[in-house]
């Protein structure tokens, strides 16, 4: 069986969709053996395209508030992984960027899974991580998210934290009321 060390070092090598993407491959996951939480994201944006550094925007400083977690914390490797369903910046939409790549979480997930043990909670942030790991569950981001309880202990729903989600958080108050606050307990309780 291939070690962690050496499957990162594989996937951040990563080229086989490089024709479609318009900044090149540029693979952006952190994962350890000992991480206790993993985010999964969607896919990488320009920002942290051009750092290599996940969530190192605007949507990752909203996160890390529902989170409760400061910069050390957050990207401590020792306790959270941050692997997205795209790897790689996929390149901009009509409004935002474009889906992940749909090769990414099939050919990597399932192998970096196994070897990331310690994994007690999941977050899926937006709605392709969802729909990859949820599948049939609820068909919406609202519909899963507002169900976040079925999806425990392993999962819970997140909407994207993007500033273009601000209308969606506004229409949604029970988000911030009822969800955020039991997430930053259980974070709380995983990394004590």
């Amino acid at each position: 069986m291939i070690s962690l060390k050496d499957l990162l070092a594989d996937i951040r090598q990563c080229d086989i969709c490089k024709e479609h993407l318009p900044l090149g491959a540029n693979p952006v996951l952190r994962a350890t053996e000992t991480a206790k939480i993993l985010i999964v994201g969607q896919a990488p944006g320009t920002r942290v395209h051009a750092t290599g550094i996940p969530w190192n925007d605007p949507s990752g400083d909203r996160l890390r508030m529902w989170l409760d977690l400061d910069l050390e914390q957050f990207y401590d490797e020792s306790n959270i992984a941050i692997i997205p369903v795209g790897l790689c910046y996929p390149g901009k939409g009509k409004s935002g960027d474009l889906p992940p790549r749909p090769e990414c979480a099939p050919k990597w997930h399932p192998l970096l899974r196994p070897l990331m043990p310690n994994i007690q909670f999941t977050l899926l942030v937006g709605q392709y991580a969802q729909q990859y790991y949820l599948q049939d569950q609820h068909k919406t981001l609202t519909a899963r998210v507002s169900h976040w309880q079925q999806c425990l202990p392993g999962y819970l729903p997140l909407p994207h934290p993007s500033p273009r989600n601000t209308l969606w958080l506004r229409k949604n108050p029970w988000f911030e009321a009822d969800v955020v606050p039991f997430l930053q307990s259980h974070i709380r309780k995983i990394l004590l």
